[in-house]
């Protein structure tokens, strides 16, 4: 299924536009998106709202691209998000609604910090 995932997650990725490093391609970001486990809890697109719904754990990446588009320190503060996590207290509930975790746990075991980086510079080109 993990597999299926990552195929169905390249396919995604190939078809966004994107702001990598000269010669990255999208399929570079989705397999490592894959390979870090981030597409376990976060998808490309936001759901769409149906009753009985179940939310997604974590927020899409078009969703997360809109809410931080244009504020300067958006790459450090996602990076850090990414390798540190979020805090699980009210204040932090700010995907309430939109997604059904309460924080996000640290992933410095899987993902470097130049991955992180790399991958929340990809989905901040999401919102052009």
């Amino acid at each position: 299924m993990r597999k299926c995932l990552a195929l169905v997650m390249g396919m995604a990725f190939t078809a966004c536009a994107s702001a990598q490093s000269p010669g990255e391609t999208d399929r570079e970001i989705g397999k490592l998106i894959a390979a870090s486990g981030c597409d376990l809890c976060h998808k490309l697109e936001p759901r769409k709202s149906a009753a009985n719904e179940v939310l997604p754990i974590g927020p899409a990446w078009k969703e997360i691209a809109r809410k931080y588009a244009g504020q300067k320190d958006a790459v450090d503060r996602l990076t850090g998000i990414v390798l540190q996590g979020s805090g699980s207290g009210p204040r932090d509930r700010h995907w309430s609604r939109q997604a059904s975790g309460v924080a996000m746990p640290p992933n410095t075991v899987e993902i470097s910090k130049a991955d992180a980086e790399r991958v929340v510079r990809w989905i901040l080109s999401l919102q052009k």
